[in-house]
């Protein structure tokens, strides 16, 4: 009976551990497939990072467009007060496009999107929202490609896949790579797309190991640790 607990512990304890990326995912994918879901879970990688939050200089954040897409339908909305852009907004698959309605739709509570796009000229009139957007990963930044006078590339780009990462005040960053369902290769090569551009984007004064702990899971299962040395 004792043998029989352990052994049973020890199977449990073995799926959420791994020494591989790869094997990771499909243990991901063999665990999600003994729950009965009513909806297709996605799998987010988290990344806990040897940066010291507080300072500025040791922020983390980027995109990067997931060669195998997200899986996930992207709502865009674009801020510009340009006429023309917004009709290639909306046209480029937006959700809606404009400045002041739209910024006092969001100040009325509106926040059903993804992603918010914006052209450089209007980032001082919508600062007025920023600490709506802010604080969920929302608010448009050169950095991530969301300001930008390229809206159709940009609109395009998001609804493709374009994976935003920002550390949190702990220190970790998460990602989204893709959807359960995906070929184990495909979710892989999403993983490996966004570890390359989190190594990328290492603040020169975060000192010591960069990458401490990685972790992989999906909506409603566990987290399984994967090694470190392994990504």
């Amino acid at each position: 009976m004792v043998n029989n607990k352990y052994k049973k512990q020890k199977q449990v304890q073995d799926k959420l551990t791994s020494n591989s990326l790869e094997d990771a995912i499909k243990k991901i994918k063999e665990l999600s497939a003994l729950k009965k879901r009513k909806f297709v879970e996605s799998v987010d990688i988290a990344v806990n990072l040897g940066i010291d939050p507080k300072q500025s200089d040791q922020s983390v954040k980027g995109s990067i467009l997931l060669p195998n897409g997200s899986g996930k339908k992207i709502k865009v909305i674009v801020f510009t007060g340009n006429e023309d852009l917004q009709k290639i907004a909306n046209d480029s698959g937006a959700l809606m496009s404009g400045l002041d309605d739209l910024i006092a739709k969001i100040e009325g509570g509106f926040l059903d999107f993804d992603c918010c796009i914006a052209t450089p000229d209007v980032m001082q009139k919508i600062s007025k929202v920023a600490k709506k957007l802010g604080p969920r990963g929302l608010m448009p930044s050169p950095k991530n490609g969301t300001v930008t006078n390229d809206i159709k590339k940009a609109v395009s780009d998001a609804i493709k896949g374009k994976a935003g990462f920002k550390n949190d005040k702990g220190g970790t960053v998460h990602c989204l790579i893709g959807k359960v369902n995906f070929e184990t290769e495909h979710l892989l090569q999403n993983a490996q797309a966004v570890i390359k551009a989190i190594k990328d984007a290492k603040p020169e004064n975060a000192k010591g190991k960069y990458i401490k702990a990685f972790y992989l899971n999906s909506t409603m299962g566990p987290s399984i640790e994967v090694s470190v040395e392994s990504v």
